[in-house]
């Protein structure tokens, strides 16, 4: 991206900039840990079901972040190609910031728990909240500078990887929020170490 264009689009990168402090700041106030209740740090964690999941830096749902982004540069592309990169770019920071706020409130996070997979969620730290919205931008940016079928690669690979691997995605995730399917989440269940427990539940 040239000099020019930085600095024409400069207030959406200071835009950008501040929603860091915006998601972190509100869901501090909110009372979301700022890193996980265990006291560490850890750049990955592996399982879905792991306790530390939704708490560090990265794990399997940070691949939908990251596609998040890439699905609004892939859509501007396709479905409003008119569209120039600061309209995109302002999308990509109002439904990320947005995404992180809207996440976290109570009906949203009882639609979580009300599925399966997500019992016991109580929403994420403020470290993979705000890792979170840094990775969605990062797939819009490398989205947006990468040619089509590259990009549609990367969503194949994104959401195949994430739903083999871990057993969700964000396909998965919209559909058990929207019309779970008994098939699917046992399907999922059966990587849960916790799987009786959770039956209980």
């Amino acid at each position: 991206m040239s000099t020019a264009s930085i600095s024409a689009n400069k207030p959406l990168y200071l835009a950008a900039l501040a929603g860091l402090p915006l998601i972190g700041i509100t869901l501090y106030l909110w009372g979301q840990p700022p890193i996980c209740t265990c006291g560490e740090v850890k750049l990955w964690i592996g399982s879905i079901f792991d306790s530390g999941n939704s708490q560090h830096i990265a794990d399997w749902y940070t691949l939908s972040h990251i596609l998040h982004g890439v699905l609004i540069a892939l859509v501007g592309r396709l479905v409003f190609p008119r569209l120039g990169f600061g309209w995109l770019f302002g999308a990509a920071i109002v439904t990320g910031v947005g995404w992180e706020l809207i996440e976290h409130t109570d009906w949203v996070l009882g639609k979580f728990r009300a599925t399966t997979i997500n019992q016991g969620y109580h929403g994420d730290s403020v470290l993979n909240a705000v890792s979170d919205y840094i990775w969605m931008m990062g797939g819009f940016f490398a989205a947006y500078s990468l040619r089509t079928w590259i990009v549609l690669s990367m969503v194949a690979a994104l959401e195949l990887s994430a739903a083999f691997i871990a057993r969700d995605s964000l396909a998965l995730s919209t559909l058990s929020l929207v019309y779970p399917i008994q098939s699917i989440e046992d399907w999922q269940q059966a990587l849960n170490p916790n799987r009786e427990t959770a039956a209980v539940q």
